[in-house]
């Protein structure tokens, strides 16, 4: 008898362990602007942005300290899958390692950032100090 409730026990432990879970939500969104057509945004549709210093850089993460409370980072959650594509979006996603350890999102190998005065749905730093905003 205990057998059977450990063996019952176990199979249901294997079931839960293996049964689908609901999809986590895009990080990101394509967003319509007037100004620049198509942009990436994140889910709160403020615009995202790359920066050509880190493009020169091979992709590694220069934005850090003071730069990074101005460009905050797309940052990844621990654990949280990224597809590399994404439907009506051309181009891969990915991640890159930032120097605290934080994983960033990446698109076509460019770290992702929004800029701090920006409000939903309006870019105000394209092509300012080699930031521009990721059009699609």
């Amino acid at each position: 008898m205990r057998l059977l409730v450990f063996l019952s026990a176990a199979v249901a432990a294997l079931v839960l362990a293996t049964a689908p879970t609901a999809a986590a939500p895009a990080p990101v969104t394509k967003l319509s602007t007037k100004q620049f057509g198509n942009v990436l945004a994140r889910r709160d549709k403020l615009p995202l942005y790359y920066w050509t210093v880190e493009k020169r850089a091979g992709g590694k993460i220069r934005c850090t300290g003071s730069c990074a409370k101005a460009w905050p980072p797309l940052v990844v959650p621990k654990g949280a899958r990224v597809p590399a594509r994404l439907a009506g979006i051309r181009g891969r996603f990915g991640v890159v390692r930032r120097p605290d350890g934080r994983r960033q999102l990446t698109f076509r190998g460019l770290a992702l950032y929004a800029y701090v005065h920006d409000r939903p749905g309006v870019v105000l730093c394209d092509n300012v100090n080699g930031w521009f905003v990721v059009r699609l």
